[in-house]
Parts: C-alpha cells; sequence; structure tokens
C-alpha cells in the first residue's frame, strides 16, 4: 500500500500501485490536465509509471520553473529523432537543454543547408503530431503539444 506524501505534508493511502496521473485525478481534474510530470523522491517519472512504495511526490506543470527545461528537453529530442529520420547518415552527438533553449551537434559530410532546416521543421512537426495522437492519454501528450507549440513560436 504506497502511502503518497505531497509537497504540503499530506498524504494519501492507495491499496495497490497507483500512477501519479490518477493520483492528480484524485486531487483535482485541473491537476489532471495541467501535470506534465511527475517528481518521485526527487526522480523524474512519466505520469503512468505505477508508484508501488511509500514516496515524496510532487507535479509539475507549466506553471513551474522546472517546465520550460523539461520542453527544452524534450524539444532537442524531437529534433534529433526527426534528423536521423531524414537524414540517416548523420551522426547524433551531444544535444542539452540550455538556459535559453537547446541544441544538438551533429556530424554529417554536407552542412545542412537552408531546404535541410525547412525539411527538418516539417519532419519535427510530424513526429509531434504523431507522437501526441499516440500517446493522447498521457502526460506525454501535453509535453508534446508544448513541443509543438514551442516550435512553431520559433518560425514566426
Amino acid at each position: 500500500m504506497p502511502n503518497i506524501t505531497l509537497p504540503d505534508g499530506s498524504q494519501r493511502l492507495y491499496d495497490q500501485p497507483v500512477t501519479p496521473a490518477t493520483i492528480a485525478a484524485d486531487i483535482g481534474p485541473g491537476l489532471a490536465k495541467a501535470a506534465l510530470l511527475a517528481v518521485v523522491d526527487d526522480a523524474e517519472w512519466d505520469l503512468t509509471r505505477p508508484i508501488e512504495n511509500d514516496v515524496r511526490l510532487s507535479l509539475v506543470t507549466a506553471k513551474d520553473e522546472q517546465a520550460l527545461a523539461l520542453l527544452r528537453h524534450d524539444c532537442a529530442h524531437v529534433m534529433a529523432e526527426a534528423v536521423l529520420e531524414l537524414f540517416p547518415e548523420t551522426q547524433v552527438t551531444i544535444g542539452p537543454a540550455i538556459e535559453n533553449g537547446f541544441y544538438y551537434d551533429f556530424h554529417r559530410e554536407k552542412a545542412f543547408s537552408e531546404d535541410d532546416l525547412a525539411t527538418l521543421k516539417s519532419g519535427c512537426m510530424r513526429l509531434l503530431t504523431v507522437t501526441s495522437q499516440l500517446s493522447a492519454m498521457s502526460g506525454r501528450a501535453m509535453r508534446r503539444w508544448l513541443s509543438i507549440k514551442r516550435i512553431t513560436s520559433l518560425s514566426k
């Protein structure tokens, strides 16, 4: 029976393993919709991962400072996935989220052209759309939606 301790010190006891998404819904529908990520005993967890033991839990929403770093991290992964799909000869090296965005270093024989970048942007948007449709019931859907919004805002 997991005993969940929330940031305000309150506790919730469950009879069986429970997901952070379920806990968020138990707290309220607004939090269930807004939750992007769970922090379980200081480790980041997907909202769909079951909690089996007593833990400290906090739920990250777009209002939290941590959400922007999360968004940047996800955007970097989406971009790397799109590069490998569209330009399979490319070697992915490093791609961290940084203070004002994210970047990836890629190694390929030929530099990316403006046309390649336009193709890459379309590939990222397609991956985000497909991923959002496939994971509509998880916290990742919201994270991908936020990634789409971020990429769209970069093009304006």
